[in-house]
């Protein structure tokens, strides 16, 4: 069987990869074990050293790797080399500071010495989405590895090659074989390989209906599992609000990655006072996104990644058209070759429809208004996801409050777009999933937290 990377800006077949057999997956899978216990020996100072390798590749190399991503997945390819360069910054920051992060810590007891330590557990398996190919996998990669881990990288099937050159950057930073692997194989293997003894943690970054068949599957197995999962971000614009700074945050937000971002803002909770003018500005900042060929420097919209999930979009806009809702921007299928779909503002969505109800993969916003302050907190929580959330207001000391108290996601910004951060957990609640990424926190979720206690 051969795994297939179609360019989605022209459907053309870029190149068919060999896919591995459970079998030839295993056998990997007991190679990177067998690394593991002379990896594990290794200290911080050679571990860090091959990551800040891996950075300086990365930032050298960031525009054959845009160029990767645009022609595999349809990246806007300066959205891909500033990804490149995101994933060099992560390596560096745990290259920096994972020792720190992960050195043992007295307690006082009755005891003599009573220690905490942090100490890896071995092979860490990844199953990874194709939207950020890079940069999900360094987040989860960079800190596995100095913690002292190995990892066994099952990306997604439409970006074979970007998953075989993460595989190159960290053998070419001189990591020993066998420390990171890229198994080319079925997303049903992968459910299968959970069960393998030797591995012994799991992390998935996907849908919703992914993270529960992973978490299914490796509670089964009694295997610690993160899990990143979908997100429809509520963006809540209160009456004080700046308008115009919100409308171009916002727009930003929505398109970012061509909207195929978990984190990418899709429900615009507005108070009613000021919907007319918020929908008037972001129409406007909406339409001046330029959408295109994705190689070009000036576009900043390229195709959707897949023909099934741009089609998938239409038809849940169209749903939503049916039950009501109004377009102000886009809504149709533009004609030609490649996976495109325009900037689209819907308007009126109310509760019912798929653009409220349903994570809206692409570049679609959907309005909702709001009566005030207490019901748009409502309508943002009103919600199976929670991972990103934002809240715009002059009143910087309300902002705060809401954010901390009242909205319900893993992390919330105030008049700002929700990004991710080497140096900030990133990770959600309900059904967006459950563990963290990145910071002090992300390290530690991938050790094996040991109480030492020592007596005469």
């Amino acid at each position: 069987m051969a795994m297939r990377a179609i360019n989605p800006a022209t459907g053309e077949i870029i190149k068919d990869y060999p896919e591995l057999s459970l079998e030839q997956a295993e056998t990997i899978i007991e190679e990177l074990h067998r690394a593991f216990l002379h990896w594990k020996e290794t200290d911080f100072a050679l571990r860090a050293r091959h990551l800040k390798n891996a950075a300086a590749i990365l930032r050298k190399k960031a525009p054959d790797y845009g160029r990767l991503m645009s022609v595999e997945m349809g990246k806007p390819i300066r959205e891909g080399q500033a990804e490149a360069e995101k994933c060099a910054l992560a390596c560096d920051f745990y290259a920096d500071h994972a020792e720190k992060f992960l050195q043992k810590e007295a307690i006082e007891t009755e005891a003599k010495k009573s220690l905490i330590c942090y100490e890896p557990l071995g092979v860490v398996l990844a199953i990874m989405p194709w939207n950020f190919p890079f940069w999900q996998v360094f987040r989860f990669a960079a800190p596995a590895l100095m913690a002292g881990n190995v990892g066994a990288l099952k990306h997604a099937s439409n970006v074979p090659g970007c998953a075989l050159a993460i595989e190159e950057i960290f053998h070419e930073a001189g990591f020993p074989d066998n420390v990171f692997r890229t198994l080319l194989i079925k997303g049903s293997l992968a459910e299968q390989l959970i069960e393998n003894p030797t591995i012994r943690a799991v992390t998935l970054t996907g849908s919703t209906e992914a993270g529960k068949m992973i978490a299914a599957r490796a509670g089964k197995c009694i295997k610690k599992t993160v899990l990143e999962l979908g997100g429809s971000d509520a963006y809540v614009i209160l009456e004080d609000a700046d308008v115009e700074q919100a409308a171009t945050i916002c727009a930003k937000a929505r398109l970012i990655n061509s909207g195929q971002s978990c984190i990418a803002a899709k429900r615009f909770i507005v108070v009613e006072a000021i919907r007319k003018q918020f929908e008037d500005l972001f129409v406007k900042k909406m339409r001046a996104f330029k959408m295109g060929d994705p190689l070009s420097e000036d576009v900043q919209i390229g195709p959707l990644a897949r023909i099934d999930l741009r089609d998938q979009l239409h038809g849940q806009v169209q749903k939503s058209l049916a039950k009501g809702a109004i377009c102000l921007l886009g809504g149709r299928i533009p004609e030609g070759k490649g996976n495109y779909y325009p900037p689209t503002v819907l308007t009126h969505v109310t509760k019912g429809m798929p653009a409220y109800e349903e994570e809206l993969f692409g570049p679609v916003a959907a309005i909702i208004s709001a009566r005030d302050e207490t019901e748009a907190i409502q309508i943002a929580n009103d919600s199976p996801y929670g991972l990103g959330a934002a809240v715009f207001t002059r009143d910087l000391k309300k902002g705060e409050d809401i954010a901390i108290r009242k909205i319900e996601a893993g992390s919330c910004f105030v008049n700002a777009q929700v990004y991710s951060d080497p140096r900030l957990p990133f990770g959600g609640i309900k059904e967006s999933g459950y563990g963290r990424e990145l910071s002090y926190v992300g390290i530690k979720e991938f050790v094996n937290i040991k109480t030492i206690v020592i007596n005469p």
